[in-house]
């Protein structure tokens, strides 16, 4: 059965059947049925450790079969050892869905009623004390919300992972430009949602309707502990719920709320997924598992009263990836940062110094029929790697993109928050899209990628129909990109890059670059006579693109690092400058007037003279720049 919302992605069942063929053991459940508000019956298997006679229980409500736990074995770090578990756990089919495929009608409950009836039934069976928790991932953590809207009297706490309630249209068309793989893998699923998307492929009545259905803060009454990862889809919409249960939730069950991001990837596909050690090309030995340890502390706290101390741990724990450490806050985004902006410049360097120059700007080229790859990142379908990974080679070689990156950091730039790419650009077409990719370059030259985001240039007054409109070619527009949240530290040594293209395929949509339908027949990956275009990105003083960083106590070039280090003299002067730097590699010196004009501009290295006879008297600015960084200093000529 399809069924016409969003669900947020299958976990790990997609490896469960070869993985299935390995276990020799399995699990043994209680096979029932429980009935539902309609008298229809879902099918669940019941699991209860031996000598428990009666106990609480976690409820997992699934659309991928449950007969796979039996299996694979239970969550929780518990697998085949159901006897050493405190918890008895009921796994459930959802109507339409593998053994409970018979419950389904046209106008048959929706999930949250089922949910509602499920705990009920398992608060009135002998085996029950009458608590109910919930657990599961993504569209099994999607249900628990739509479960614990529905208030029934015996769920006592819910634990959702990498997921939120929230139906939005940018869930699905990010800045206007639809995620082609992941509504691909929905639909593989068996979904089907993107008829109803390639409908309504801007923001109308009825995404208002739908957003609003699904948007209920205030009706989640009990204790819920929120897991996500840094690496997933659903950070921005995680977050924002979070605060808004924080703030909006029944006052007597705000402070019970918490928040755990881990650095992770979604899941659904390879080995990685919610709390493993390894993520993509990288490795978290110490995040393994945070997210079963405290969960099993949240319902150790909630559905056996047990006094762990878990109401005194931080609203919110999150891992500071590059630090590799965790760390906790009260609220997101995290306290300390301050908005510190890196420009681009024509040279491909990333500075916290505006260029100079007033009429530089990059153009490269883009071709919907060799559209710039996704490579990894929060990607969900099953053919793609997810989470981060190296773009030097599949994304960096390539030339239809622009590379902007610092100089080799001196310190440590402490990313919290979300990053915001401004850019002035251009196009010689009637549509065409930017899209960034933000890197961490480490030492030997990798570039692993942090987060992306995309955007579609007819959507640049909004995202009605109203709003849209083709460009006008070559006239130049503001493009502004935020990037997902995340916490991340750019390490000493490490250096920080922009990748710049207008694709990134197939986790967006190829723009055709021609103004026309998005989606001609209603199909979400066709190309209809698509044309190359030449797209710009303004680099200068005038129109200047920059990204900037959420960053703790970051200072920023060598005014503050290395000023001892450079001696400019004398002040006043007359006919000469003598700078003297101890950095052993090549400095710029710039000389701005008043107004902001380049007057004059030199390499050097260690020690140079300008020549100051031609300038007029007055005040100068001098601004030497090395790959640490900058310094700048006024000056009166007499």
């Amino acid at each position: 059965m399809k069924h016409p919302y969003s669900l947020r992605l299958l976990l790990f069942f997609s490896i469960l059947t070869a993985a299935s063929q390995q276990i020799s053991a399995q699990l043994s459940p209680i096979v029932d049925s429980v009935p539902m508000s309609d008298g229809r019956k879902l099918a669940a298997d019941v699991y209860i450790p031996s000598g428990m006679t009666s106990g609480p229980v976690i409820l997992i409500q699934t659309p991928y079969n449950r007969v796979y736990y039996r299996f694979l074995g239970l969550p929780l770090g518990i697998s085949m050892a159901l006897n050493s578990s405190n918890y008895i756990f009921v796994i459930a089919d959802w109507r339409g869905f593998y053994g409970s495929a018979a419950a389904a009608y046209a106008g048959a409950p929706t999930t949250g009623v089922d949910g509602k009836s499920t705990v009920e039934w398992i608060a009135a069976q002998t085996w029950s004390n009458g608590k109910v928790g919930t657990w599961g991932p993504s569209a099994l953590g999607d249900v628990q919300y739509k479960t614990a809207k529905e208030n029934p009297p015996h769920l006592t706490c819910i634990c959702p992972l990498v997921a939120g309630p929230q139906f939005e249209y940018e869930e699905y068309f990010p800045n206007g430009d639809l995620r082609t793989e992941y509504v691909e893998q929905l639909d593989a699923l068996g979904f089907g949602l993107s008829a109803t998307l390639m409908a309504n492929p801007v923001h109308n009545t009825l995404w208002t309707y739908v957003e609003n259905l699904n948007d209920y803060p205030s009706s989640i009454q009990v204790p819920c502990f929120m897991i996500g990862g840094w690496y997933d889809h659903n950070i921005e919409k995680m977050l924002p719920f979070f605060n808004e249960i924080r703030s909006s939730s029944p006052t007597a069950v705000r402070n019970e709320h918490r928040l755990l991001m881990g650095p992770w990837e979604h899941g659904g596909h390879s080995t990685a997924s919610v709390g493993t050690a390894n993520q993509g090309e990288l490795t978290y030995a110490n995040a393994a598992h945070w997210n079963d340890s405290l969960a099993l502390m949240f319902f150790d706290y909630h559905l056996r009263t047990i006094s762990n101390g878990w109401n005194t741990t931080p609203y919110i724990q999150y891992y500071q990836m590059g630090e590799n450490t965790w760390q906790s806050t009260s609220a997101w985004p995290a306290t300390g940062t301050s908005s510190t902006s890196f420009y681009f410049h024509q040279d491909g360097s990333l500075s916290t110094v505006i260029p100079s120059n007033t009429t530089d700007q990059l153009t490269f080229n883009y071709d919907p029929n060799d559209p710039s790859p996704t490579y990894g990142g929060p990607t969900l379908r099953a053919d793609l790697k997810q989470g981060p990974w190296d773009q030097k080679d599949t994304v960096e070689s390539r030339n239809d993109l622009l590379i902007f990156t610092t100089a080799t950091l001196p310190q440590n730039a402490v990313l919290k928050g979300s990053a915001a790419v401004h850019m002035k650009i251009a196009s010689d077409r009637l549509d065409t899209d930017f899209d960034i990719r933000l890197t961490d370059v480490y030492p030997d030259g990798r570039s692993m990628l942090v987060n992306d985001g995309t955007f579609r240039m007819r959507f640049r007054n909004g995202i009605s129909a109203a709003d849209t409109a083709v460009i006008v070619p070559n006239q130049i527009y503001d493009c502004v990109i935020n990037l997902p949240n995340t916490a991340i530290t750019f390490l000493t040594g490490h250096k920080i890059r922009v990748d710049v293209s207008s694709s990134n395929y197939p986790r967006f949509n190829r723009n055709m670059n021609t103004g026309a339908a998005m989606y001609p027949g209603n199909n979400m990956d066709v190309l209809v006579s698509p044309q190359i275009a030449a797209n710009t990105v303004y680099t200068n003083a005038t129109q200047t693109s920059y990204i900037t960083l959420p960053l703790v106590g970051f200072t920023t070039g060598i005014s503050e690092l290395n000023e001892s280090k450079i001696a400019i003299y004398p002040n006043p002067f007359t006919d000469a400058l003598t700078i003297e730097t101890g950095i052993q590699e090549e400095c710029v010196v710039t000389v701005y007037n008043l107004i902001g004009e380049q007057i004059f501009s030199q390499k050097f290295t260690a020690n140079t003279k300008i020549n100051t006879s031609a300038f007029a008297n007055g005040m100068y600015v001098v601004e030497v720049r090395s790959g640490d960084g900058v310094v700048n200093k006024k000056f009166v000529k007499q």
